[in-house]
This record gives structure tokens, C-alpha cells and sequence, in this order.
């Protein structure tokens, strides 16, 4: 009967520590990549600003 107890045991502690999840950390294989659209949105729009402006000035009746 101690037998068999002891059997059961250990048949329960392999398959708990069967069931212990297992973390990895890996570097990813491509680089990462960033897109900065932003940054060229803000220069065009500097650019426009920059324009009405000088419409402005050169045109001072318009509005």
C-alpha cells in the first residue's frame, strides 16, 4: 500500500513539473522600424505658413 502511494506521488510530481510554463526572450529577427510622416507634414505646413504670411504683407487690402 506505501508502495503504491509513493507511485502515485511521483506519477503526480512528473506531471507537474511537466506542466511548469517556460518563458523566452528573444531578439526579433527584422529591425524595428519607425516611420516619422511627422516630421515632414510639419515642414510643409511651416512652409505654407510662411507663404501666407508674405501674401499678407505684400497685400495688406485682402481681408
Amino acid at each position: 500500500m506505501n508502495t503504491l502511494k509513493n507511485t502515485c506521488y511521483l506519477g503526480l510530481l512528473i506531471l507537474v513539473a511537466a506542466c511548469t510554463p517556460k518563458v523566452q526572450v528573444q531578439a526579433p529577427d527584422k529591425p524595428i522600424e519607425i516611420n516619422l510622416n511627422v516630421n515632414i507634414e510639419h515642414r510643409v505646413k511651416v512652409e505654407i505658413e510662411k507663404d501666407v504670411k508674405e501674401a499678407i504683407t505684400s497685400n495688406p487690402d485682402i481681408f
